[in-house]
Parts: C-alpha cells; sequence; structure tokens
C-alpha cells in the first residue's frame, strides 16, 4: 500500500488537484441530495401501473437478496478502483454527480407506478435512510442501478479488465430488475442511451478532469 500513499501525497501538494476534489466533492454530495428528493417525490406521487411486454408475460421472481448485495458490491468496486488512484476521483465523482443530476429530473417528470407484481426488497440490516431509499423507492425511469455500471464501464473503457466487469455489472442488473419486476423494460433499455450521452456530457464539461484521469 505504501504507492498508494505515494500517489495521494504527489496529488494533494498539487493546489489545481485539490480544488477540482473540492468542486467534485461538492458537486457529488449535491447530487445526493438531488435524487434523494427525486426519488421521495416519485415514490409519492406514484400513479398507476402499466403494462409491458417482458414483465406482462414473466413471474416475480426472488431476487431481492441479488439486487441489494449486487448494489452494495458495486458501490464497494466503484469506491475502490477510485480511491486507488486519486487522479480518477475528480472525474468519476463530477461523472457520477452529473449522471445522477440528470437522473433526478427524469425521474421527477412522469410518475408511473411500480409493477404489481414485484418481488419484495427486504433489508436485514440498516444501511441508513440514503442507501435504503435508493433500493426501495419507485424512481422507475430509467435504471440508475443499470446506468451506473454501464457509466463505470464507460468510464473504465481503456483498461479491459474492468470494462467488462462494469459491463457485466450492468447486464447483471438488467437481468435481476426486469425478473424482479423492479423495473419496467422501457426503464432498462433507456438506461443504456441516456447514461451514453450523459459520459459524453461529462466529457465536454470536465475535459481537464478527464486529461488526469487518463494520465500515466
Amino acid at each position: 500500500m505504501p504507492y498508494v500513499f505515494r500517489r495521494y501525497r504527489f496529488h494533494y501538494t498539487q493546489s489545481e488537484f485539490r480544488r477540482m476534489m473540492l468542486f467534485s466533492s461538492i458537486f457529488f454530495m449535491s447530487s445526493m441530495v438531488a435524487i434523494f428528493f427525486a426519488i421521495g417525490y416519485a415514490t409519492d406521487s406514484a400513479s398507476n401501473p402499466v403494462t409491458d411486454i417482458i414483465l406482462s408475460n414473466i413471474p416475480a421472481f426472488a431476487v431481492g437478496d441479488l439486487f441489494v448485495y449486487g448494489s452494495l458490491l458495486l458501490a464497494l468496486l466503484t469506491a475502490l478502483v477510485c480511491l486507488t488512484h486519486p487522479k480518477r476521483t475528480p472525474f468519476a465523482l463530477n461523472a457520477l454527480a452529473l449522471f445522477w443530476i440528470i437522473r433526478s429530473g427524469f425521474v421527477s417528470l412522469t410518475h408511473l407506478g411500480p409493477s404489481p407484481i414485484q418481488t419484495p426488497i427486504n433489508l436485514d440490516f440498516n444501511l441508513g435512510i440514503v442507501a435504503t431509499r435508493f433500493l426501495t423507492g419507485n424512481d422507475l425511469f430509467f435504471s440508475g442501478h443499470v446506468g451506473w455500471a454501464f457509466l463505470m464501464a464507460l468510464l473504465f473503457w481503456n483498461e479491459k479488465t474492468l470494462r467488462y466487469i462494469f459491463l457485466a455489472w450492468s447486464a447483471f442488473f438488467a437481468a435481476v430488475v426486469l425478473l424482479g419486476h423492479i423495473h419496467y423494460s422501457i426503464d432498462v433499455a433507456s438506461a443504456f442511451f441516456i447514461t451514453f450521452g450523459v459520459y459524453h456530457i461529462a466529457l465536454w464539461l470536465f475535459h481537464r478532469e478527464h486529461e488526469l484521469f487518463l494520465s500515466k
């Protein structure tokens, strides 16, 4: 681990890096506030469910544990791959913040009710109000878990192992949320396209942070 500490010492002695970290941290925390209230609003405003070409033709499978523990592991891996290389953190935080801010807007617009036959999400331990809302809210369009994993794949596209790990994770979440009737099929399909757009907006807005992200 000494090499990790050397990386931190090298980057945090630079005022520009400290400025990037301050901005990206504030931006990310602001996005968490935005998505927290957006999920609450969408959940409270949920109306009626609709039919779905996939959900209407398959039963709801008991995938609650896969959904919960898959989410926690994705959060852990995201933090690990960013924190071990501090140069990655500013762009990763900004891209994730932009993702959650844009998703906040989407989930606030239309208030479909969840599928009437949905696998229960049972939390046997206290994750805190923010994490619980992320896992149990009726924020349907678009799937945050599918998009989040796909965004990480785009961020680490040049690192083959991480790229395929995150792509597999995104496909895993797509299957889980459909099998559990947690999301409609349009929520899953649209997540890939919207996330791709979010990533390219992040490249345009945060080009210096991206250059640092890719630096040797």
